[in-house]
């Protein structure tokens, strides 16, 4: 693995991020309070963290084959034998025949033995490679993290934000609902005095019913997004901070693509993820392929012995010291196999990281496209608000004398309100596309994290207290005075 990236294995940003989110007030509802609970109860990154505690633990555990093994053993026996023998003619007797003499011999005694090995690898390449593999898969998991606690941040801004949307939305579908509530009550007063057919009411009514839907649908997805977020930190929010009417909507800075790319292939962890498997699949083939070599031990070995019993005195004791090497010959063409299968391995893992490398590449320049182009859509939605305003108000003022019909002003109605929450849209679309492009460029961090916080604004936070029906008649939708009938 290249240098200037095995480097960054270290580099724990979230450790950096932690620290400077709990600098943050424990009672605000901005993003950088959410993102602080999300990184510390989150389930699926506590799980990463004790995935990497555990690889690492597997690297101590190789290491241990590499340094002195001394095992240390001891027995105390307690014996009884037992023997019954008779003794039979011997050389020289008369006749041939024994005494018939029997002789018993019963003892009872303990023995003790005591024991202690001693070993250490001079030259084992399978275990050499064995503790590089587990020192590979370490930075293979450490990255793993660093990208599950970059995806954590996008998502938690994700869902912070698309709270904001729903209530943008949800703000500009009550105002539609009301709006075209009062336009309905104008066409039924218009109908009373014999100014219009009822066919207008029936248009303002079906108007009204599709705002109502709309508002209902907007409430819902502002509560779901709430859950989406508690899901995230295992916290409950009142209210979270607000996306302030300021936001500098500007191009991503740098402001050329290929800079962009070229941050993603130093700092993405994905990348660097998919070239650490090429490191651990090669670690693997070492260890196929040291399968052939010899190996060498040094050993040394101690055994005492001793016993209580009848007509023996002393101990025994026994010493050794010495090299032992063993060198594999033939192990029926699994070494060979082995070799084959990780030599293919290897090579799927080099497939992997330029597939990678290639999703890198694309990924970041489409959403540097995105970015890009939602700065030109955000100032056109606005400018679709003040467009579709001025052709409301003309609308009415037609309808007012006659030359245009409900139809026309409800229909104008409708464009104006879909524009407003089109630019809530297309603004949410900007910020979130920024961050996606900061995390698939690896760079979305404490810092960035904090540029984006600094565009919310208390005084408009966002709430779950929804009304069981839109209501109130907001000065600002005023469709004009009362009809009276003719003279």
């Amino acid at each position: 693995m290249s240098s200037n990236r095995s480097s960054l294995f270290p580099r724990r940003r979230w450790l950096v991020l932690l620290i400077g989110l709990a600098a943050a007030p424990a009672h605000a509802t901005d993003l950088l309070s959410v993102a602080r609970d999300a990184l510390a109860n989150d389930a699926g990154l506590a799980s990463a963290r004790a995935e990497l505690q555990r690889v690492g633990a597997g690297r101590d555990v190789e290491r241990g084959g590499l340094l002195p093994q001394l095992t240390a053993g001891s027995s105390l026996t307690h014996n009884r034998t037992y023997s019954t023998q008779g003794r039979g003619a011997q050389v020289g007797d008369p006749g041939g025949v024994g005494d018939g003499v029997v002789v018993d011999d019963e003892q009872d005694f303990n023995s003790l033995s005591l024991s202690l090995d001693a070993s250490q690898a001079l030259y084992d390449a399978s275990r050499f490679a064995q503790l590089e593999r587990a020192e590979r898969l370490t930075d293979q998991q450490a990255l793993s993290l660093e990208a599950a606690e970059q995806q954590l941040l996008f998502d938690v801004a994700s869902a912070y934000f698309e709270i904001l949307r729903a209530a943008d939305i949800l703000e500009a579908r009550r105002a539609q609902e009301t709006a075209i509530s009062r336009q309905l009550e104008q066409a039924e007063e218009r109908f009373e005095v014999g100014l219009t057919a009822i066919t207008d009411v029936f248009e303002a009514q079906a108007s009204f019913d599709l705002a109502r839907a709309q508002r209902i649908a907007a409430e819902n997805a502002l509560q779901i997004s709430f859950e989406a977020l508690e899901r995230l930190t295992d916290q409950r929010y009142a209210s979270i901070d607000g996306l302030s009417d300021e936001l500098p909507v500007e191009p991503p800075a740098p402001a050329e693509r290929n800079a962009w790319v070229e941050m993603a292939m130093l700092n993405s962890p994905m990348l660097m993820m998919a070239e650490a498997g090429i490191e651990v699949a090669r670690s693997d083939l070492d260890i196929a392929r040291a399968g052939r070599l010899p190996s060498l031990e040094a050993f040394a070995s101690y055994q005492y012995s001793d016993t209580d019993r009848s007509g023996v005195s002393g101990y025994n004791s026994d010493s050794q010291l010495g090299l032992r090497a063993s060198v594999p010959l033939y192990t029926g063409g699994t070494t060979s196999a082995q070799i084959r299968q990780n030599t293919f391995g290897l090579e799927v893992s080099q497939y992997d990281f330029e597939a990678q490398r290639r999703d890198t590449v694309q990924q970041v320049r489409s959403l540097y496209t995105q970015v890009s182009n939602e700065v030109e859509t955000v100032e056109a939605r606005r400018q679709a608000i003040a467009s579709n305003q001025s052709a409301l108000d003309a609308t009415r003022s037609g309808y007012e004398v006659g030359t245009r019909n409900i139809v026309d002003v409800l229909n104008a109605e409708q464009n104006l309100f879909n524009a407003i929450a089109d630019y809530a849209e297309a603004r949410y679309d900007y910020v979130l596309g920024l961050l996606e492009l900061r995390q698939q460029s690896g760079t979305l961090d404490g810092e960035a994290i904090q540029g984006v916080n600094q565009w919310l604004d208390a005084s408009q936070g966002v709430s779950l207290d929804l009304p069981d029906e839109a209501g109130g008649n907001d000065p600002a939708m005023n469709i004009g005075t009362r009809p009276t009938p003719p003279s």
